[in-house]
């Protein structure tokens, strides 16, 4: 790693194989940083392998982040390979329930995705970025908290919680020279979302921004690296909300 941190940096990204995590692959990677990309799906971490074509600073590493034992192996991959500086918490899992018929089953596995599996991911890796003296936290939230969507009580509460993660763990490693901060996305049109949200609620989306258009995963990419670099020092405990203007706080 460049002692300025802004580039040759070992990059951690979980969800790396969807749409925004793809893209955030390809930025860091273009930037000269090492990526340890995860994924529960082994297939799908193979076929970005492929597409990028990235030879040794493209690491990959099929892992269920609810699953304290596949993020043991991604703390051993990222010690592996000399340590770490950047996590992002991109991994996500959100099917529609009406709460009337959400079982305790279903209800512990969407927390699971979304909120302990982001625990389970910065706890175990922490150390090595505080052996750096030097570290980012990236978490993505999203912005269906602000208006709370239905059909998706556990998947709004899981990102919801993410504030507080973030802002009382951004108290505690600032110490450190960590950063903790949280992205909030619009309805990104990732092929999963295509897949799940009708189009009129797609359509709905679009119009009710300030910036009437779909949001893709490239409008993600900026901000997120911005945070995970430099420029973002004296930042944290903050909420960044992407959306094109649908909610302005």
């Amino acid at each position: 790693m460049s002692d300025n941190h802004s580039t040759g940096r070992i990059v951690l990204i979980t969800g790396a194989a969807g749409g925004v995590g793809a893209a955030l692959v390809e930025r860091f990677l273009d930037n000269g940083d090492t990526v340890l990309a995860t994924d529960i799906s082994a297939d799908a971490l193979a076929a970005l392998q492929k597409d990028l074509s990235a030879g040794t600073s493209l690491v990959t590493l099929a892992a269920d982040i609810t699953d304290e034992n596949d993020v043991a192996r991604l703390a051993d991959l990222a010690r592996g390979r000399g340590g770490l500086d950047v996590v992002i918490n991109c991994a996500g899992y959100f099917p529609f329930d009406t709460f009337a018929d959400t079982t305790p089953d279903q209800w512990r596995r969407v927390i699971d995705i979304n909120l302990t599996g982001y625990y389970l991911v910065t706890h175990t890796l922490l150390p090595l970025l505080k052996e750096r003296g030097w570290g980012r936290i990236v978490n993505f939230g999203s912005a269906s908290m602000y208006p709370g969507v239905p059909g998706q009580v556990h998947y709004v509460s899981a990102k919801a919680a993410l504030v507080g993660f973030t802002r009382s763990l951004a108290r505690e490693v600032g110490a450190d020279g960590i950063t903790v901060n949280l992205l909030t996305p619009g309805l990104t049109l990732t092929g999963p979302v295509v897949q799940t949200f009708s189009p009129e609620l797609i359509e709905s989306q679009r119009n009710g921004r300030a910036l009437k258009r779909d949001q893709h995963a490239d409008d993600l990419v900026g901000p997120v690296f911005f945070l995970a670099s430099p420029d973002a020092d004296f930042i944290t405990g903050q909420t960044l909300n992407v959306d094109g203007g649908m909610f302005m706080n």
